[in-house]
């Protein structure tokens, strides 16, 4: 049977840390987006988030997106400066039509900082794309 399950490799689509003003609060903080940059919606988008340390874990986080649009971007979450020290995961599952993708976005431990943030040219923003 697992050998029937095929889930294709997952293209134009990116998660991604910005460095972004907070009118609400006057202060700069750091957001999650998902990045859509296929020419077809995205379907029933589940995100499941957590970061971890050599000694801590955050909490698990889940959301779910009923669609995305071609060529759009989502905010996922608000992340803690606190939290750019640590690997933090995001498994993001969707559908295209009746076909299911699925990867996991990886911020490595420190690679969420202003000075590494580059231009990125799906959202006219600088950040730091998840690998």
């Amino acid at each position: 049977m697992k050998k029937d399950i095929q889930i294709p490799d997952v293209k134009n689509v990116y998660v991604a840390a910005l460095f972004e003003y907070n009118d609400d609060f006057k202060s700069d903080e750091w957001n999650i987006y998902i990045i859509n940059e296929n020419e077809e919606a995205l379907d029933t988008l589940l995100i499941v988030s957590d970061g971890k340390s050599d000694n801590k874990t955050t909490s698990t986080l889940r959301k779910k997106l009923e669609r995305l649009p071609a060529h759009s971007a989502a905010h996922l979450e608000y992340l803690q400066t606190e939290l750019t020290s640590f690997e933090n995961c995001f498994k993001v599952t969707y559908f295209i039509g009746n076909k299911m993708f699925h990867k996991d976005f990886v911020f490595p431990p420190h690679s969420i900082s202003q000075k590494k943030a580059k231009a990125i040219k799906a959202i006219g923003k600088k950040g730091i794309l998840a690998t």
